[in-house]
């Protein structure tokens, strides 16, 4: 008796010189739907589903494999006897292989426009059912998913059999594709009804590449897409020149994208070691440019560089001055692609939508779990600030002190950023007490802390952050208040003229 083997797929890519071969090995064909006309019209000698059903496809093909004729043939043991007994008194025929894919609900739920109609009927029911059951099966069933195996497993089948670790390997790859199917489908469906914290939490990513090591070069890694993200991602960005991006470079440069586009006007963002090292804002990129670098001359040394505008030539001149590891920004002038691909091993990445952010949970994995919790969107405005001193800021302070805001929230805890004319001058990263951040911050900033601002990511246990900024010549403070000492850094800036404001909204990066 020939062996048998059922195709339906969506993605129909080198489908039929793979079923030829089949037919060539002494194959029986069924099909379904637009695969059997595709193999048909191709020469193939294929049979419907409906010849092994006895049953139409019904409810706009909904409803066709979904038989115990297809799955009996599909999950019964071929070892053991009452299974095959069965099969014999009920009239199933075995089905041998089963090549499977699903309908193409990711391309579906990330299409701009789709409608929850398009959306719902791209959900696969019959082919997962019969990918698990096959899977299930396999040391008696060959399951097929990827087209990436149609070669590897023709080749095995005029050569021989496959053998049982090669049919296990084929039923991981269902499991993990029918996983990443579902919960696709669930993350639709609990986004679509707000459901932020299920009971259930599942996440699916895709492989963009394996990486040469992770944070050590004695650690394993490699890069992993969420393919439902609509926002900017680095993921999807466009690289133009360069080596292939390490672990530490897509972490880095994920935090000075997670920055950059915190601004609307002209900005540039140096990143090291996933904090700001310089943070510039101007009329233009290249003054940007010119302020992020002078924020910090001796940091941004092979730092990672982000922009919201396009590059020109003046600014491409500017950072092939100095040793970058990666510059992104939505475009680059072809004068400016010339002036930086001179160096064979600087990254350029094109980012689409760079003024586009979209909220999302963030992960952390702890040993035996994760921890989610939603991005930190937190913004406030001019009219959200509370005074709290005799003195209120004067406009240039309050620009200045929104800027350093924005800055600080990015910064590791326990974090102070100095900052003056749209630039920051001096940062406090990752200290284990906040006097410690606003020392380092205030030593590299220098005489130049004379009429800066100061922005702290939480409040002021005690009084001598306080004291050090009057001390260093800040002027203006924002923080988020709630200290119960809050009067004591009151009193302070009041006896030294500086003008403090409460965010009431704190910035914890840990």
């Amino acid at each position: 008796m020939k062996k048998r083997a059922l195709i339906s797929v969506s993605n129909k890519f080198n489908l039929v010189p793979f079923a030829q071969r089949l037919q060539d090995s002494n194959y029986e064909i069924i099909s379904t739907g637009g695969t059997l006309k595709l193999l048909v019209d191709s020469g193939i000698d294929a049979k419907s589903v409906e010849t092994v059903t006895g049953f139409p496809e019904i409810l706009e093909g909904r409803v066709k494999t979904l038989h115990p004729n297809i799955h009996g043939g599909l999950l019964a043991k071929r070892n053991e006897e009452s299974h095959m007994t069965a099969l014999q008194e009920n009239q199933i025929d075995l089905i041998d292989i089963v090549v499977v894919n699903l309908y193409p609900f990711k391309e579906t739920v990330t299409k701009e426009g789709a409608t929850e109609e398009d959306i719902i009927e791209n959900i696969d029911i019959g082919g997962p059912t019969m990918l698990r059951a096959a899977a299930k099966n396999f040391k008696d069933v060959i399951v097929v998913v990827d087209p990436a195996d149609y070669e590897m497993i023709a080749d095995n089948l005029e050569s021989g059999e496959l053998d049982e670790e090669t049919r296990k390997k084929l039923a991981a790859k269902v499991f993990r594709h029918t996983a990443n199917y579902d919960a696709m489908i669930a993350r639709y469906f609990n986004e679509s009804t707000d459901e932020r914290f299920p009971n259930d939490y599942t996440v699916t990513y895709e492989k963009v590449q394996d990486l040469r090591y992770g944070e050590n070069p004695h650690q394993q890694a490699a890069f992993y897409e969420d393919v439902q993200y609509k926002g900017i991602s680095l993921a999807t960005a466009k690289q133009l020149h360069g080596k292939e991006l390490s672990f530490n470079n897509i972490q880095d440069a994920n935090a000075a994208l997670e920055i950059v586009v915190e601004y609307d006007e002209p900005a540039v963002v140096a990143v090291k070691h996933m904090n700001p090292c310089g943070i510039g804002l101007a009329d233009n990129l290249n003054d940007a440019f010119t302020r992020a670098y002078e924020a910090d001359p001796i940091s941004i040394f092979g730092g990672i560089i982000a922009c919201n505008r396009e590059v020109d030539k003046a600014t491409a001149e500017q950072m092939h001055e100095i040793f970058l590891e990666i510059v992104m920004a939505p475009s680059f002038t072809d004068e400016a692609k010339k002036v930086l691909m001179q160096k064979q091993n600087i990254r350029l990445l094109e980012m689409e939508n760079v003024d586009l952010e979209q909220s999302n949970e963030k992960i952390t994995t702890v040993k035996g779990g994760i921890l989610v919790q939603t991005s930190d969107d937190g913004k406030v405005d001019a009219e959200d600030l509370e005074v709290v001193t005799d003195r209120k800021p004067t406009a240039e302070e309050m620009e200045d002190l929104l800027f350093s805001w924005k800055a600080v929230k990015h910064v590791k805890s326990n974090a102070i950023v100095l900052a003056k004319n749209k630039q920051t001058i001096g940062i406090g990263a990752g200290q284990m007490n906040r006097i410690g951040a606003a020392n380092i911050a205030i030593e590299q900033a220098g005489e130049n802390a004379k009429s800066a601002v100061m922005a702290s990511d939480a409040f002021f246990p005690m009084p001598d952050t306080v004291e050090a900024a009057a001390k260093a010549g800040v002027t203006a403070i924002i923080q988020p208040g709630g200290s119960k000492r809050d009067q004591d850094s009151i009193d302070v800036c009041n006896a030294n003229g500086i003008a403090m404001v409460y965010t009431k909204m704190r910035h914890f990066k840990h």
